[in-house]
């Protein structure tokens, strides 16, 4: 019986493999860094689609000390939100003012021009060429404009009401809490950006194409690579319990408390911030008949 063969002919498929590790990673970190267009891995072309992991959920939140009510805008702190919150459960967030594996491409990429299997480096070059693509649209788009008006030295607390009943209160200050919660995260690419990001696409599908007249051992190290970057990079994600925008850092402050019914947390709430009008608006509780209004959310 002959000897099992194992053929990595097909090995370039791997990079068009529907993964959100990097735009994901994107998002959990408000942007992306020059370091990381050595991090190579599936997915590449799906990383200007970050801000769509949110699922378009703009959740209702309510301002605890002002009673004004409004929507979080920012689709990847709704996102870091939505991870970070529990059904039936209350997690409270504090917002404040402020894995590297870019060496293994480096030394990978090395190893196979001693090799000599110049296809296996070109494929990475071009992977390389299309994080660079990624890098320069994203930092166009990248807004950090409009949060609304300063309010220094103002405290703000809200209150986030989630879908499938998760329930978020986030406190700091009013300037902090904006430049997380308002505006627009990523700017609508304009042609020259969508231009790029269909040009890096299409190269992932170059590469991968490019990746047979490599050697049998320069498939296997390009694979070994992509896989290995993609595990490092989700364990990563998983890892992450602080989100960065703007400059802010939102984490978690304690453990997530749990109610038996929304309204429980309301009356809670109600009674710590001493003013009932956000939950009206918010339609958390009944009015009474001298606070009959229309209900915002």
């Amino acid at each position: 019986m002959s000897a099992w063969r194992i053929s990595l002919d097909l090995a370039g498929l791997i990079f068009l493999a529907d993964i959100d590790a990097v735009a994901r990673r994107t998002a959990y970190m408000g942007g992306i860094s020059f370091a990381d267009v050595l991090v190579l891995c599936p997915g590449l072309h799906k990383q200007q689609h970050a801000p769509g992991l949110s699922k378009g959920e703009y959740p209702a939140c309510a301002a605890m000390t002002t009673g004004y009510v409004f929507r979080v805008e920012n689709e990847a702190t709704v996102l870091y939100l939505q991870r970070m919150s529990k059904t039936g459960h209350l997690t409270t967030l504090s917002v404040t003012s402020e894995t590297d594996t870019a060496a293994l491409t480096v030394a990978l990429t090395a190893y196979l021009c001693l090799r000599g299997d110049l296809w296996a480096v070109l494929v990475l070059a071009i992977l390389v060429l299309v994080r660079i693509c990624n890098y320069v649209v994203l930092g166009e788009r990248l807004s950090g404009g409009w949060h609304g008006q300063r309010e220094p030295g103002v405290r703000g607390d809200l209150l986030v009401l989630l879908s499938q009943d998760r329930w978020v209160r986030l406190r700091g200050a009013v300037d902090d809490l904006k430049a997380v919660t308002s505006g627009q995260w990523l700017q609508d690419p304009k042609e020259m950006e969508i231009t790029l990001t269909t040009l890096g696409t299409l190269s992932v599908y170059f590469a991968a194409i490019l990746l047979v007249n490599a050697t049998n051992a320069g498939r296997a190290v390009v694979l070994f690579l992509v896989i290995l970057n993609a595990v490092l990079v989700m364990i990563a994600n998983a890892d992450t319990k602080v989100l960065r925008m703007n400059g802010k850092l939102l984490k978690s402050v304690g453990e997530p408390k749990a109610y038996g019914r929304r309204l429980d947390l309301a009356h809670e709430l109600i009674k710590e911030t001493g003013r009932k009008d956000w939950a009206l608006r918010m339609g958390m509780v009944q009015p009474e008949k001298d606070e009959e209004g229309p209900v915002v959310m």
